[in-house]
């Protein structure tokens, strides 16, 4: 946010206009001495005159002040590394209360009230006295609160929301958490370490467990359906697809992600298949389709958990849809199908024998009969 600088602007404004002082200050009312006070900052106008003032040069009245309530998001960034600077180097006390005049200053401009409710709880250790660690921990909460209710924006909402739950878990307070994060993790949600945190700290070790389950199960299925778009991208890369598929296979094989979650599974083996087509690997490329096809021959269309992950499938259930598949299984199958057969990348492997084959394996389970 800009100081309040109408001088400036008056005098931006008046030349642009190609006027004298003595043509504004008689349009307006008023002497030619008080419109060069204004512009020498001097003095202001009266409040009574901005709106013909600001109508006269065909702006806003903020635009005629040199009002802006928004920090840039560099200037944010800027002002947080400085301040987390001046207290390495500065009394806590007097960094805290340059933050809460910044604060008064900025208070509409709500990406600022979240960096310094981050501010507040990455330096809150700084203060020796507990209420008095509490109280700080408090406004952070406030800041976070205000973001969430007023700001209107969905991703400053959700952070806010993380940051409010982690006050609460920084004052002792689980509860808190859970009735602000919600007591069950939901679809790929990243609130689920606090959530877990909050049940160990309420005694409930079962209900910890399961969290932390069901965030190690989200995070893996994330991490190879990102994995096979990096390929994807990474296809003209030979060494680089190359070691992609061989850390990703790692890790598929260690949690036996094909029977965990198949089409997650499915996916990565096009990809692989994919970069391998680039590469005109074909004999790799047959290796990668042939695992995609034996993997769809015996798909599991139903979400369900395995001896390592023994706390899924009650969560599943708490799923509106349940643990099914939101397609039939015979649109899966055709989808399959389609993804190797009517694929231009693999149109290269067309006329060979063993694609040919890989192609009548998918169609035949695809088939009504089957």
């Amino acid at each position: 946010m800009k100081e309040i600088n109408i001088a400036k602007v008056l005098v931006t404004k008046r030349k642009e206009k190609g006027i004298t002082q003595d043509e504004l200050a008689n349009y307006i009312g008023v002497s030619k001495a008080s419109v060069s006070k204004w512009e020498t900052g001097q003095s202001y106008p009266d409040i009574t005159l901005l709106p013909p003032l600001a109508a006269y040069f065909n702006i806003s009245i903020d635009d005629l002040m040199g009002y802006q309530p928004q920090m840039e998001k560099g200037a944010i960034r800027r002002l947080y590394f400085r301040l987390a600077r001046d207290f390495a180097e500065k009394p806590s006390d007097t960094v805290f209360l340059e933050c809460r005049e910044i604060i008064r200053k900025y208070y509409a401009c709500f990406p600022l009230l979240l960096k310094m409710a981050a501010l507040f709880i990455n330096h809150h250790m700084l203060i020796t006295g507990a209420e008095e660690r509490a109280a700080l921990l408090s406004e952070a909460a406030t800041l976070c609160e205000r973001v969430r209710t007023e700001s209107g924006d969905v991703a400053l909402g959700k952070e806010a929301v993380s940051l409010e739950a982690a006050c609460r878990m920084l004052r002792s307070d689980p509860q808190g958490v859970l009735d602000l994060l919600g007591e069950q993790v939901g679809l790929f949600s990243t609130d689920g370490a606090l959530i877990g945190q909050a049940y160990q700290m309420l005694g409930n070790a079962e209900k910890a467990k399961e969290t932390a389950q069901i965030g190690l199960y989200q995070h893996l299925v994330m991490l190879v359906g990102e994995t096979a778009t990096y390929l994807t991208l990474c296809a003209e890369d030979k060494p680089r697809a190359a070691e992609i598929i061989r850390r990703t296979l790692i890790v598929c094989d260690a949690f036996q992600l094909e029977a965990l979650h198949s089409n997650t599974m499915a996916q990565f083996y096009l990809a692989a298949a994919y970069a391998d087509c680039r590469q005109g690997l074909v004999e790799d490329a047959l290796a990668m389709l042939g695992r995609y096809t034996a993997l769809c021959r015996r798909f599991s269309f139903t979400l369900h958990g395995d001896a390592y992950f023994d706390a899924l499938d009650a969560w599943f259930s708490r799923f509106d849809l349940g643990a099914e598949a939101p397609r039939s299984e015979k649109l899966i199958r055709e989808s399959m199908l389609a993804a190797v057969a009517q694929n231009p990348s693999f149109q290269s492997l067309a006329d060979d024998p063993r694609f040919q084959m890989l192609v009548a394996q998918l169609r035949a389970g695809a088939s009504p009969a089957q």
